[in-house]
C-alpha cells in the first residue's frame, strides 16, 4: 500500500473540500489511489462541500456568548433561511461563538481551533455540517470585548432563541454596578441596533470622513449663493447635525426620545469603550436570478 504523506493529504481536500482527517481515511482506505479516494469520500457525502463552495451565504445567524466580563460574538453564514432553524445549525454557532471567548477575533484561528467533543478542528465540523445539512456555510466574522470592570453586555435583535438572532451587538460599559451596568448596555445595544452609529464618540470619527462632509457642506451653502461667514457657520451648524447621526454618545436616546446617550451614560457613572454590531449578510453580495433569462440561455434564444 502507498504511503499517505501530508501533500496527499492536502491535495485530496483541496479537491474535495473535505476535512483533513476525512481525507486521510479515504486515502488509507483506497491505498493512496487519489480517485479511489475522491470516490470513498463522495460515497460518503464527504465531497459535496467542495461543489458547494462557490455558492452565495448571505443568510444564518448572528450569535453571542458570555463568560465572566467578557462577550463574544460570531456570524455563520449559510444559503437560505430555513438553515437558520436547523438544530444542528444554530448548536455549531453556538459553540463557535463560546470558542471564541477564548480564542479571540481572528477567524482563521477560530477555524483552526479543536471543535468540543471531537478529535477535529472547526473548520472540519463546518465541512461535515455543510455535507449533512447540503448548504455552503462559512463563520465570517468574530468580535470579542472585555472590560475590568462594568459589564460586556450584549443584544440581540429577532432572537430565534436566547443569543441567537439576526442583528447582533456587543458593548463595552466600564463602571461600577456590574448588574445595573448589565441591563443599560443591554438597552445601549438596542439603541446601537436601531441607530447604526459609526463611532463612540466624535473624537473617534474619521478625520477623512469629517473632512469630506465639511467640503459637501461648503459646496452646498455656495450654491445656495451664501456669503463665506455665513458659510462657515453653516458648516459647522452641519458638522453637529452629522455628528448627532453618526456618534453614539451624541445620539438621542431612543428610549425616550429627548435625552442624547452621553447623558445616560453619565447619569450611571459609566463609559462606553467599545461596541460592535453585527447584521447578517450585511455587505454581501446576493446573487439575483432571472428565471426567463435562465431558460431562455438553456434553449439558446
Amino acid at each position: 500500500m502507498a504511503e499517505v504523506t501530508g501533500t496527499m493529504v492536502k491535495d485530496l481536500r483541496d479537491k474535495t473540500g473535505a476535512g483533513m482527517m476525512d481525507c486521510k481515511k479515504a486515502l488509507v482506505e483506497a491505498g493512496g489511489d487519489m480517485e479511489a479516494a475522491v470516490d470513498w469520500l463522495r460515497k460518503k457525502g464527504l465531497a459535496a462541500a467542495a461543489k458547494k463552495s462557490g455558492r452565495v451565504a448571505a443568510e444564518g445567524l448572528v450569535g453571542v456568548a458570555h463568560e465572566g466580563n467578557k462577550a463574544a460574538m460570531v456570524e455563520v453564514n449559510a444559503e437560505t433561511d430555513f438553515v437558520a432553524r436547523n438544530d444542528a445549525f444554530q448548536a455549531f454557532v453556538e459553540t463557535v461563538a463560546t470558542l471564541a471567548l477564548s480564542v479571540g477575533e481572528d477567524v482563521e484561528a477560530l477555524k483552526a481551533a479543536a471543535y468540543p467533543g471531537t478529535s477535529h478542528s472547526v473548520a472540519e465540523e463546518l465541512t461535515h455540517l455543510i455535507a449533512t445539512v447540503g448548504e455552503n456555510m462559512t463563520i465570517r466574522r468574530v468580535a470579542v470585548i472585555e472590560v475590568s470592570r462594568g459589564a460586556a453586555a450584549s443584544y440581540v435583535h429577532g432572537a430565534l432563541k436566547p443569543g441567537l438572532g439576526k442583528i447582533g451587538v456587543l458593548v463595552a460599559l466600564e463602571g461600577d454596578a456590574e448588574a445595573a451596568l448589565a441591563a443599560l448596555g443591554r438597552q445601549i445595544g438596542m439603541h446601537i441596533a436601531a441607530t447604526r452609529p459609526d463611532a463612540i464618540s466624535a473624537a473617534d470619527v474619521d478625520p477623512a470622513a469629517v473632512a469630506r462632509e465639511r467640503a459637501i457642506f461648503a459646496d452646498q451653502a455656495r450654491a445656495e449663493g451664501k456669503p463665506d461667514a455665513i458659510i462657515e457657520k453653516m458648516v459647522e451648524g452641519r458638522v453637529r447635525k452629522y455628528f448627532a447621526d453618526v456618534v453614539l454618545l451624541e445620539q438621542v436616546w431612543v428610549h425616550d426620545g429627548e435625552s442624547k446617550v452621553q447623558k445616560i451614560v453619565h447619569n450611571a457613572g459609566a463609559e462606553v469603550t467599545r461596541f460592535v454590531r453585527f447584521t447578517l449578510g450585511e455587505g454581501i453580495e446576493k446573487e439575483t436570478t432571472d428565471f426567463a433569462a435562465e431558460v431562455a440561455a438553456a434553449a439558446g434564444v
